[in-house]
């Protein structure tokens, strides 16, 4: 069992929880018999919750194991200050060392250093002979006082080196442990993305998607009527643009994201088309109340049936990279009609409705 004592054990607990996210109950990769088209529709379901469960688990690594990070960086800022601290600490106590030199040496020309008796007998009046044990005296205790100050900011520093060496080793050693486990949700939802991504190639291959996928829907209170077909993306290919893989020109606008990236309804509508083939591999196409429609297309995965009400942000299915798609993408057009050849480019129809895409 891991527990948490103090606010220095933060990382430790952090990782506490990551080993849990890792160990707690979730379908295998690659669980079921036979091939990717024999699995059922409990088997997609469960590997489509997998992917998103784990894409959840990464993004909660990644943001543990940068919290770590910074804070080893922060550490590290303040040892290279305390180190610049110690640095002119060194150049004061070099200094110091000068100043009791000079002051011993004017000590002894002086007579500071000469027996009380010889000082007694060289007086010329007590007068003199007070001022000189007065101004002994006060040369003595600087000294003292500068010996002292010299070794407690030595063992100042000594203390304060070590302590930033071992802050550093623990620092660098937890970064290391969240690296890893970083890593292996990483590599499991990799294989999960595989494993998806065939079995969607497979629906394709057969020409006939295996029915909606249900996937536990986020809690979401959007301000807005409309919103961007996917949460975190890149514009990739944009609308008009030419490439050997389009007939003419590109129909509609590009989002890299990775395969198995939730795909959300960007505006309340009924599902008017979910078709599995084609150029556009797995797609899906939603009327909008103001008669536009919207598709996402090269999908691994969809989550509504034909003639389902959807709402705004809603998951409808998820990204991959179906039919003509050269690597992982959500295709996403705006159109006057359900059909191809009818697109706008969604850009400033999204930005219409107040979503800025970029």
């Amino acid at each position: 069992m891991c527990s948490q004592r103090r606010r220095g054990l933060l990382v430790p607990a952090l990782l506490c929880a990551l080993v849990a996210s890792l160990v707690r109950p979730a379908a295998a990769v690659g669980d079921g018999e036979g091939s990717p088209g024999h699995q059922g529709m409990g088997d997609d379901s469960a590997l489509s919750t997998q992917v998103v469960r784990l894409y959840e688990d990464a993004a909660l690594a990644t943001r543990r194991y940068e919290t770590a990070r910074q804070e080893a960086e922060a550490q590290r800022a303040k040892a290279q200050l305390a180190e610049a601290l110690l640095q002119r600490e060194r150049r004061a106590i070099g200094v110091l060392r000068e100043d009791l030199g000079r002051i011993a040496r004017a000590q002894y020309r002086s007579g500071g250093g000469m027996p009380l008796t010889a000082q007694i007998i060289l007086a010329k009046s007590p007068d003199e002979m007070m001022r000189g044990q007065r101004v002994f005296s006060l040369t003595s205790l600087v000294v003292n006082n500068a010996i002292d100050k010299s070794r407690r900011a030595e063992a100042r520093l000594a203390a304060d080196e070590a302590k930033a060496a071992a802050a550093w080793r623990s620092l660098d050693k937890r970064n290391a442990e969240l690296a890893v486990l970083k890593d292996g949700i990483e590599q499991k939802l990799e294989a999960a993305r595989r494993q998806l991504q065939g079995r969607a190639d497979a629906s394709v291959a057969a020409g006939s998607c295996r029915g909606a996928i249900r996937l536990d829907q986020p809690k979401t209170d959007f301000t807005t009527a409309w919103v961007a077909p996917v949460e975190s993306y890149a514009l990739s290919a944009a609308f008009g643009s030419g490439g050997q893989r389009w007939a003419n020109r590109h129909t509609g606008q590009d989002f890299a994201v990775p395969i198995g990236t939730p795909v959300r309804a960007v505006g309340d509508g009924r599902v008017v088309k979910v078709a599995c083939g084609g150029a556009f591999g797995m797609e899906i196409v939603v009327r909008h109340a103001d008669g536009y429609y919207t598709q996402y297309a090269h999908l691994a995965a969809v989550a509504v049936d034909q003639d389902e009400r959807v709402d705004t942000g809603q998951w409808i299915g998820q990204s991959g990279t179906t039919g003509n798609s050269t690597g992982p993408h959500l295709h996403f057009e705006a159109r006057v009609t359900p059909e191809m050849g009818s697109a706008v480019d969604p850009v400033p129809w999204m930005m219409d409705r107040g979503v800025q895409l970029g």
